[in-house]
């Protein structure tokens, strides 16, 4: 079905499953460690996906800021914590977006940089997806295979065949037999402790504003250009979309968000075209939100990982077709550069390492490919 520029068809909703491998292992993790209550976590993310996706008409996906949320599952943040987080998170995002600063880095940022942020998240996404993979080395082979076969298939698209695969394994086994039925839940309101923003920054927030400028806004941005070339979307954009998302979401339950490159990647991978594929992946966020909280954390928990490592594994290896374009000569330097110091330390600091070696490098041929 088309309704104006969106389309609601078994192939977006292939593509909305597709960045589900973002989503799963910090919901858990912030649902079971930190106490974030499930209605509130979805139901926020679920609302996110569906603005989104009617602002700007293409798949554009919402996830969870992973630095902060790897600190705050590691060190069990208390609730009042993680959602003053998110607003701390949000008001940082509008202050880049509203001033320009955001702009003004993604404009000195070159290409070779951009480039080697996308190879470096596609090397730990496929990382990952191999450390997933071997949790059941069988069911991860047959899910690779799955994926290569129907990926494009209008009928049975991969990511569908493979969630349903997954639910079913979970029938099989007797993982869903325990779990609470269906029962109605709505997003708590929930706190803001000021007294936190200090610990917040100094924990994990201030390490949290690079990569996400380097992942979920620039790079996010040039993936776009690159998948619907006569489209744009702002890093501005993307950066107030962020502050927006997170001044709100605190306060009703949600957990810190943020857009990226990866997720982006794996939705297109999977068939996403349209908004059509937020307003469906935010529904049944939703709909999972409202009616299973009392279930969700041990319904994703028992999910086998080998499916979703497959997943990540494949949209890993598709992200480093995007260094084609690149030139042998001083410009795979940067490129080089950034990719060890993302692998080595983190994209953040990769970032920065790709960055000042681009501008070190002698002579001005090489500045050509910089974002003016």
């Amino acid at each position: 079905m088309k309704i104006g520029s969106f389309e609601f068809n078994l192939r977006e909703l292939a593509g909305s499953l597709g960045d589900f491998g973002t989503l799963l292992p910090l919901a858990i993790g912030y649902i079971t460690v930190c106490k974030l209550n499930p209605a509130g976590l979805l139901v926020m993310m679920g609302l996110a996906n569906i603005a989104t996706g009617l602002v700007y008409r293409l798949p554009m996906p919402i996830e969870p800021m992973k630095v902060l949320a790897v600190v705050a599952i590691a060190q069990a943040w208390t609730l009042e914590k993680v959602y003053t987080s998110g607003l701390v998170m949000g008001i940082v995002w509008l202050a880049m977006g509203a001033t320009g600063v955001m702009d003004f880095v993604a404009r000195w940022t070159p290409r070779s940089v951009i480039r080697g942020i996308q190879l470096s998240l596609g090397a730990l996404l496929a990382v990952e997806g191999i450390k997933m993979v071997s949790t059941w080395w069988f069911l991860g082979a047959a899910a690779i295979l799955v994926v290569l076969l129907l990926r494009r298939s209008r009928y049975a698209p991969a990511s569908i065949v493979l969630v349903i695969g997954g639910i079913v394994i979970m029938a099989v086994r007797g993982q869903l037999a325990g779990m609470c039925g269906i029962s109605i839940s709505l997003p708590p309101l929930t706190m803001i402790d000021l007294r936190e923003v200090w610990p917040v920054l100094r924990d994990a927030g201030l390490a949290q504003i690079p990569l996400t400028a380097t992942n979920a806004v620039i790079a996010t941005s040039a993936l776009i250009a690159e998948y619907w070339p006569t489209r744009r979307v702002t890093n501005r954009q993307l950066a107030v979309n962020m502050g927006v998302m997170n001044v709100i979401a605190p306060f009703f339950g949600g957990m810190p968000l943020c857009h990226g490159a990866g997720g982006l990647a794996g939705q297109y991978y999977f068939g996403a075209r349209t908004g059509g594929t937020n307003i469906i992946e935010g529904t049944i966020e939703v709909a999972m939100g409202v009616l299973l909280a009392g279930s969700i954390a041990a319904i994703f928990a028992a999910f086998p990982m080998a499916i979703v490592g497959a997943m990540m594994l494949l949209v890993g290896t598709e992200m480093v077709k995007f260094a084609r374009d690149l030139r042998f000569n001083r410009q795979l330097i940067p490129v080089a550069a950034t990719l060890v110091g993302s692998l080595v330390v983190n994209m953040a600091v990769g970032f920065a390492v790709g960055l000042a070696i681009y501008y070190l490098l002698p002579g001005k041929e090489h500045h050509e490919d910089a974002q003016r």
